[in-house]
């Protein structure tokens, strides 16, 4: 084959969505999201619309020229085509039937639900193609699940592609196409919409508005497009893709329905591949403000971990005191979470907030993501999906941890099996002197009951093993260990060595070099294993990976193994899904032995 690659450089990253440079990385032509355009287009700048596409219609069966609309290949000194031939594609539901043509192409691959089922070949490939085309994606997309398990699988398997999903695309899609996975559009919607007498904007297909001399030419349809595609790129890269991928579902129930199923599967997807992140940065915002918002992953991980493995600090299992959130974050720094812990006093009733999304919040983690950063509308109110959801989580806490006494100042309605329930609010607002003092004496009288330990020295410490214990899973790097300083940053040291940082800002534990042997000896941090050749000058790229992690989330501390040594850590820019294929950096070099 003589066909080049485009040259493909990751400039942001939000989930399955990749805002890509395409050409020279030192002066790129062209970015992805983006267009492919057909003979009967309107003309648009290369920036928008990198791609071209034409039959060769004196060739039979009809094959596809697909062109870049520059020199956009390797080195970069020419225009490039790409031959495909589609291939005979048989409705999903004859599956089964393992019948009909694979379609052919090397750098434009064409990929249908048929040929991921029983086209061997795909798995046998050794690269990563420009193009992915999903040829079959109108029938795909009107089966449901098909469309968003055959993007997701394609997404995962071929992270440095880009993926196509022809006849399907609008500008009230692109943005939820875009966080499923798919990198290219194309205007047959709006050529439809146009022949129609329609607009296809942002929010749907609507009629012309005559008063403001509208028309639904093509040149008006490339309109919407442009602006559509400036906001997805825009939103991968300050990581709000989400907000706008709920915003548009609401155009169409199709819309709705591909956003739910695309979250079931990416949770199920998340129990064997890392796809989340462990941190972020502080201006990070979690924007909770739609009923879609509750079923992300993000969410969902956090549920899952509070309710099925989360162990509290030693110190706070025998008092639970359930508060409400707060609109500021961390809740520590809110004016109402300062008379709380006026009112409770004592260190060991255990602090957790009761929130949606997240259902519940333990103190020792409000620094953490996504707890530190989401934002929600408060209203005050409950709808019975939050209740459950709060009720599940809180249900299976205490059974697990087995709490004497159960303190509700949430203001939220709650009874336990087999668990008293201190209502301490009584219909006043948390934060009423009359509630506060019921909050106090209530607190007073629990531990009159439990026996003083004397452990009271190591609350902090214990607070930072539960925090490691969620972070990592572990906190037996901990032991021996002794924490430092003031907050909000510690300095955890062992024999007077520096072994780590906790930073609250980020969220997470800053692993100093002295650590890395017992981490690797206790088996707390991931591995990524190097070539025995490969020569570990700058950070972690695909062309040095001989394993890894396949959990490993974007933030993970990693440690990098040659040879069975251990040669020293990075910190993951890219989640598992990525590795060992995806475009650029996988990881940021740290420490070197």
């Amino acid at each position: 084959m003589n066909e080049r690659q485009i040259g493909r450089n990751v400039l942001s990253r939000d989930r399955f969505s990749r805002l890509f440079s395409l050409g020279d990385r030192n002066s790129p032509l062209s970015w992805a999201p983006g267009l492919i355009l057909g003979e009967d287009d309107p003309e648009l700048p290369i920036y928008i619309a990198p791609l071209f596409c034409s039959p060769r219609k004196q060739n039979l069966p009809q094959t596809m020229k697909i062109s870049t609309r520059g020199n956009l290949c390797f080195p970069f000194d020419s225009v490039d085509s790409w031959d495909m031939n589609p291939g005979l594609t048989l409705p999903p539901s004859l599956v089964e039937s393992d019948s009909g043509d694979f379609g052919l192409g090397h750098e434009a691959l064409p990929i249908s639900w048929n040929s991921l089922h029983h086209d061997g070949s795909l798995l046998e490939l050794q690269y990563q193609p420009s193009l992915i085309v999903i040829t079959d994606s109108p029938q795909l997309s009107s089966n449901s699940g098909l469309l968003e398990e055959a993007i997701i699988t394609i997404r995962t398997n071929f992270p440095a592609s880009l993926i196509w999903t022809p006849g399907i695309a609008g500008p009230d899609n692109c943005a939820l196409l875009a966080w499923m996975g798919v990198d290219i559009f194309d205007m047959a919607r709006s050529r439809q919409a146009s022949s129609l007498g329609l607009l296809l904007t942002e929010s749907g297909p609507r009629k012309i508005d005559p008063t403001t001399n509208e028309d639904p030419s093509m040149e008006s349809q490339a309109k919407h497009w442009v602006n559509a595609i400036s906001s997805t790129r825009s939103a991968i890269r300050e990581g709000s893709l989400r907000e706008l991928a709920e915003r548009q579902s609401t155009s169409s129930p199709r819309s709705v329905e591909r956003l739910r199923r695309h979250d079931k599967i990416s949770n199920l997807f998340s129990k064997r591949m890392g796809i989340s992140r462990s941190t972020v940065d502080t201006e990070k915002i979690l924007r909770c403000h739609s009923y879609e918002s509750r079923n992300d992953v993000e969410i969902r991980i956090w549920r899952d971990k509070i309710s099925d493995t989360y162990e509290p600090p030693s110190h706070n299992k025998d008092v639970l005191v359930l508060l409400p959130c707060s609109a500021k974050k961390p809740y520590k720094l809110s004016k109402s979470h300062a008379r709380f812990r006026r009112s409770i006093k004592d260190q060991r009733a255990h602090e957790v907030m009761v929130t949606a999304p997240l259902g519940l919040v333990p103190r020792e983690l409000e620094d953490l993501w996504p707890a530190a950063h989401y934002d929600i509308p408060v209203t005050g109110d409950w709808d019975s999906d939050e209740i459950a959801t709060i009720l599940q989580m809180l249900k299976k806490l205490v059974n697990r941890v087995g709490y004497s006494f159960v303190i509700n100042h949430s203001g939220l309605d709650l009874s336990l099996e087999n668990s008293e329930v201190i209502d301490t609010r009584m219909g006043d607002s948390a934060g009423s002197n009359e509630a506060l003092e019921r909050l106090g004496s209530a607190i007073d009288s629990a531990f009159k009951s439990i026996p003083r330990m004397e452990y009271e020295t190591r609350f902090r410490d214990e607070a930072i093993k539960s925090v490691s214990r969620h972070h990592y899973g572990s906190d037996k790097w901990l032991e021996g260990c002794v924490i430092r300083g003031r907050p909000p940053i510690l300095t955890i040291f062992r024999n007077d060595v520096q072994v780590a940082k906790w930073n609250p800002r980020r969220g997470s534990f800053s692993q100093s070099k002295s650590s890395l042997e017992t981490m690797h000896k206790l088996r707390i941090l991931k591995c990524v294993e190097l070539t025995k050749d490969a020569e570990w000058i700058g950070d972690i790229f695909p062309n040095i990976i001989d394993s890894f992690d396949p959990t490993i989330i974007s933030g993970d501390e990693i440690l990098v193994i040659q040879d069975g040594n251990l040669i020293g850590s990075a910190r993951a820019i890219a989640p598992g899904w990525e590795w060992p294929h995806g475009p650029g950096r996988l990881a940021k070099s740290r420490h070197r032995l």
